[in-house]
């Protein structure tokens, strides 16, 4: 009596296929052999399963799902009482399983033994990978009717069958390119056969191969229940067999010469380019050629890529620039190139941005990245540039941080008007409101501040912007620039959140030249930038010890972590907070963390009241377009954190672009949205130019020894490597007009050789590969 296994439970509630199997193997354990299993889309049903005493087992089997009698062995019977999905008989290493409807993709694939009957169709990939160990039987495979496209790839032995039966309506009975990569096996089929590799022969049966038919196919009937066609079956006028060719087959080729192939094949009429193409047979290209014969062609594409600092710079200066003028001699030139892009390369650039163009500087490859913060530095009294003439143009800036001023001070350059309101006593935003002064000394901001005073905008400080003055400034003004930043400090509202003191009124205190008072132990909620800031301010307040906790890897960078810990702090990730009492933080493990002050610093949001609700997206931030100008507000533009949190220098960066696409707009011109520069590959720079210096005694005093080491990365640096090392002497240097320059490969000499672009250390020669 067969054991029944069934696909739910008591409730009706689906099993898992491991629930499932696991009882057809506690049914196995107790003796049973023969099992009618009514199963769910379950996988794996059938195999590898024996048993000690060797008894065959049978498994009847409905609805299954993928693999159905995979590495099914000797002695094992599955029959599917209906059709089966992809790869049944995977793997089959011995076993006898009839599947009585069609069979899914791969089915048989890499069998190895066993006979595999099918009463229908089977789908692509069908009888892939079969073998055949020859210390047991080879696998047998049977279909009724025809296979899916791709069957019997790769297949290295055994024996396919395909009957063709109610297949009249298809081209081919084995699909579309069968038998590729085929080296072995035998494959009998019955009907049309249209599209077969190459690599195979189609034949007709031989006496043996007839016996073969004759004595299995009534056993293929009755297995599939289809005795009834064994006379249709049997007329051996319909069928052919497949059979690989041998290695040598393979490997012979009717090669014709390169003269029959250019007269007859190439552009002949009726050939691959006949009508395409006219050649008059008369001009045939040496090995080495010039002109138009030249298989690649060199092209001097200076500027066309980004350098690697320029790209990842959120302010967009390009430091290559900067370096190559320091380079050429024109210092004054160089420093002031900077101010182009930021008000502030001294007190960012120099002092407080984490650098990400250090991060991306191709020269780290070679020894160390270049030293952007000196160059900075280096910027900090040179004079602003002369600003275009007056426009009549009038922009409001909300906001006078780090992204307002960036914004003020390009939009000044370009010659428009620029009034910047600011709510605190002073512009300067979270530079001078929340960065310890030991991270950014007091007098480089105060002298770059002035800077952006003197070219005159109009600061109104002490003024708050509340709905109805901007609405008048909204008005007035040719275009607004709203850049308020992120000052409402994010408080988690779990118990005892009302003991915390937010860690952005605490800096803002601290520089305020406050002392806001802290007990000797204190714990910092957040782990990032600002709650490292927060630390070293709860140090200089007298804290003895200071933890920062934070719920992931701490965001703050590797710099930041250091300072804190040079003074003694400890940093704990992952802590998750419960609740804060008056002995200190209670963390979800049920640990105290004690602390007689709890700063949290995780982030801030920015106060919009003042602009309407249908400006705002639904995570109260302004909604802009591509472009930076507000979705619902035409003129009105928004940049830094009321767009977004990021770094000091993604403001910066905003504001240049917002100045920019303001000046378009006030020129009538359609605003199209910045792109950067594609940043240049590295495999195009021959770094290998370039001596390392020792790492452990590298040490810059002077930012302008810098030009030895920067690559330029994508800008030319005017070294003369290429016009030196061109064999041909193809190459020119043209001076411009305007004191640039350009080099020029001429293409009466030049024979493509690449040594112009092999040469290039910065990558500025590439080669187009001629079609």
């Amino acid at each position: 009596m067969s054991a029944k296994i069934s696909a739910f439970d008591q409730n009706n509630q689906r099993v898992s296929t491991q629930q499932l199997l696991q009882q057809i193997y506690a049914e196995l354990e107790n003796g049973q052999t023969s099992f009618e299993i009514l199963s769910s889309g379950h996988h794996n049903i059938g195999g590898p399963l024996w048993t000690e005493d060797g008894k065959p087992l049978r498994f009847d089997v409905r609805n299954p799902g993928q693999r159905v009698g995979s590495f099914g062995l000797d002695g094992t019977e599955i029959v599917v009482h209906g059709s089966a999905p992809a790869d049944a008989g995977w793997l089959n290493a011995g076993a006898t399983l009839t599947i009585l409807g069609d069979g899914g993709d791969t089915t048989a694939h890499c069998a190895a033994s066993g006979q595999i009957y099918v009463a229908g169709r089977v789908g692509t990939r069908s009888g892939s990978l079969m073998k055949h160990d020859p210390k047991y039987e080879a696998p047998q495979f049977w279909v009724l009717k025809n296979t899916g496209s791709f069957p019997f790839e790769f297949m290295g032995g055994g024996i396919g069958v395909v009957c063709g039966y109610d297949s009249e309506e298809f081209e081919s009975v084995l699909g579309d390119r069968a038998c590729v990569g085929m080296v072995g096996g035998t494959i009998y089929v019955r009907g049309p056969v249209r599209n077969l590799s190459e690599e195979v022969w189609l034949l007709d049966l031989d006496e043996a191969d007839q016996q073969f038919l004759t004595e299995n196919m009534p056993v293929f009937l009755e297995k599939v229940e289809r005795t009834n066609l064994l006379e249709k079956l049997t007329d051996f006028s319909q069928w052919k067999k497949v059979v690989a060719k041998s290695y040598e087959e393979r490997n012979v080729h009717s090669r014709i010469t390169m003269r029959e192939f250019r007269n007859d094949h190439w552009v002949a009429d009726g050939g691959i380019f006949g009508g395409l193409v006219t050649d008059d047979y008369n001009h045939v290209a040496g090995l080495v050629n010039t002109g138009d014969d030249r298989l690649q062609i060199p092209h001097w594409q200076d500027k066309r890529f980004g350098a690697p600092c320029q790209v990842a710079c959120p302010s967009n200066i390009p430091t290559q620039d900067r370096i190559n003028l320091l380079r050429q001699g024109k210092y004054e030139e160089a420093l002031a190139l900077v101010l182009k892009y930021s008000p502030f390369p001294a007190s960012v650039c120099g002092e407080v941005c984490p650098n990400p163009c250090m991060d991306a500087c191709s020269r780290r490859f070679v020894d160390k990245p270049v030293t952007m913060k000196e160059l900075g530095r280096l910027s900090r009294d040179v004079p602003a540039p002369k600003c275009k003439p007056d426009t009549g143009k009038q922009v409001v800036v909300i906001g006078g941080g780090p992204g307002g001023l960036s914004a003020a001070w390009q939009l000044r350059l370009l010659g428009h008007q620029v009034t910047v309101y600011e709510a605190d006593k002073e512009v300067g935003g979270k530079l001078r409101q929340v960065i310890p002064t030991e991270r950014l000394p007091e007098n480089s901001l105060t002298s770059e501040i002035q800077r952006i005073k003197d070219v005159g905008i109009d600061v109104k400080s002490g003024t708050k912007v509340d709905a109805k003055l901007f609405e008048t400034l909204h008005q007035q003004s040719d275009a607004v620039v709203i850049a308020s930043g992120a000052h409402n400090a994010v408080v988690i509202p779990f118990p005892g959140h009302e003991r915390l003191i937010k860690g952005l009124d605490f800096l803002k205190q601290i520089n305020d030249g406050g002392r806001p008072k802290v007990g000797e132990r204190v714990v910092v909620l957040g782990a990032g930038n600002a709650g490292m800031d927060v630390c070293l301010g709860a140090y200089a307040m007298g804290a003895k010890s200071v933890l920062a906790i934070d719920i992931q890897r701490p965001a703050a960078y590797k710099h930041e972590i250091d300072g804190v810990k040079a003074l003694g702090g400890e940093i704990r990730w992952p802590v998750f907070t419960e609740k804060v009492t008056e002995e200190g933080v209670w963390t979800k493990d049920g640990e105290l963390l004690e602390a007689d002050t709890v700063i949290i610093s995780v982030g801030e949001r920015p106060d919009l009241s003042f602009v309407p609700r249908d400006w705002l997206t639904v995570r109260g931030m302004m909604d802009v377009d591509a472009c930076g100008q507000v979705a619902n507000a035409p003129g009105v533009f928004a940049i830094g954190d009321t767009v977004e949190p990021g770094l000091l220098t993604h403001a910066i960066g905003a504001g240049q672009e917002a100045a920019l696409q303001i000046d378009d707009l006030l020129a009538g011109k359609e605003l199209v949205p910045i792109i950067k520069p594609e940043m240049i590959n590295q495999s195009c720079l021959s770094k290998e130019l370039f001596k390392p210096r020792n790492r452990g005694k590298f040490c810059i005093t002077d930012a302008k020894d810098e030009t030895i080491r920067c690559i330029s990365c994508g800008t030319c640096r005017d070294c003369t490597m290429c016009l030196e090392a061109c064999p041909e002497g193809a190459i020119q240097r043209i001076e411009n007009e305007d004191g640039s320059f350009d080099y020029v490969s001429d293409d009466a000499d030049c024979i493509g050789c690449g040594v112009c672009a092999g040469i290039c250390p910065c990558g500025v020669w590439a080669m187009e590969l001629k079609v």
